[in-house]
């Protein structure tokens, strides 16, 4: 076996299985090195839905034209998209709610370890190291967003 094809094994078992084919297909149709940071990102979104009090299972979707992730059954938070643009080619992102205060807050907590856009989404460049600790914060707020309103308990930064 190629060291190329062990690769691709490797992390081909470490993806959650796709919910549906479109979603299986919009990965497809991303560039390779793109693909693999998108499954990374995918893969994050679904551990932290599973070690997080409350969430519940995900549904897998596709709003817009790019994955999302929501918690239909527990309702408990908001849609978590993930994506890549041709028009900018070496950025991937990671999309929330713009009408709720996710990304002011995550702005607010971590103003040197994320790029952000708008008040809508968390940039990633492809050479970039991604914090997976300060990622998965985010992803955490995102998916308790409805349940943390309900009870308007505030979202605080993670004691490291």
């Amino acid at each position: 076996m190629t060291e190329r094809r062990s690769r691709k094994l490797m992390i081909e078992a470490m993806v959650t299985p796709f919910q549906s084919n479109a979603v299986a297909q919009a990965f497809e149709a991303y560039p390779p090195a793109m693909r693999r940071q998108l499954l990374a990102l995918r893969e994050l979104i679904f551990r932290t839905a599973a070690s997080t009090p409350g969430v519940g299972e995900l549904e897998e979707t596709m709003k817009w034209g790019e994955p999302a992730y929501l918690t239909t059954r527990s309702k408990s938070g908001s849609t978590v998209r993930i994506g890549w643009k041709k028009s900018r080619p070496t950025e991937y992102a990671m999309y929330f709610n713009c009408q709720t205060t996710l990304v002011d807050t995550f702005r607010s907590l971590f103003p040197d370890d994320l790029q952000f856009e708008g008040n809508r989404a968390i940039v990633f460049h492809d050479s970039q190291v991604v914090p997976t600790d300060t990622l998965a914060f985010c992803v955490a707020a995102a998916l308790t967003y409805q349940r943390h309103r309900r009870n308007q308990a505030p979202v605080n930064r993670p004691v490291s």
